[in-house]
């Protein structure tokens, strides 16, 4: 039996993202942001095939996403507000984490083992920063879906997506709580 916890799990029962809006300078330096990719990846990988990346956008990133993100916006028919509200996580952004999930050919593995493996990624670097005392928040966006944004913005290959951008500085404000779902309606019990 594994060692018990309390504290690791006290804190998975109380965790709470931060809005990227309340995140504001300084973001984790590059040594303190290795360990929470340390920490992310290692995360289920069925048959070992690391069907992920990781993409560090500082800050002097954002403004030639932000721009990317209004003119594929703007090709794409999306309305002001629409294009708006995808800038604002650029506009506003201090450090970004681009989980990248990365499809390998494989007889074994299916694709969508390796699409939630890139998601518990995503999942463990957004604790492992909060767990470490940074404000965190998982967001994506129309933008991260676009082939032309991921191509030109990042750099992907045909084979590659964005699971997540995990944008990590230090909370400005603490959100309020928000309503949790009631785990007893969502849970079946089997016996036999």
């Amino acid at each position: 039996m594994s060692l018990k916890n309390p504290a690791a799990l006290d804190f998975l029962q109380s965790r709470r993202s931060r809005p990227a809006k309340t995140l504001v300078a300084p973001a984790p330096s590059r040594d303190q942001l290795m360990p929470l990719l340390t920490a992310a990846a290692r995360c289920p990988d069925h048959g070992k095939l690391e069907p992920w990346r990781f993409i560090v956008l500082e800050k002097g990133a954002m403004p030639r996403l932000s721009a990317l993100t209004e003119e594929r916006g703007n090709a794409l028919g999306k309305s002001p507000e629409e294009i708006a509200k995808a800038r604002s996580q650029f506009d506003m952004g201090q450090l970004a984490v681009a989980v990248i999930e990365v499809q390998n050919p494989s007889e074994k593995i299916p694709a969508i083992e390796q699409t939630y493996s890139a998601g518990a990624v995503c999942l463990g670097l957004l604790n492992a920063a909060l767990a470490a005392g940074w404000g965190a928040n998982w967001l994506s966006g129309w933008q991260s879906h676009d082939r032309e944004f991921c191509e030109r913005g990042l750099g992907l290959a045909p084979n590659e997506r964005v699971a997540g951008l995990i944008h990590i500085a230090t909370e400005s404000t603490a959100p309020p709580e928000r309503p949790r779902p009631d785990v007893d309606a969502i849970t079946e019990w089997v016996s036999e």
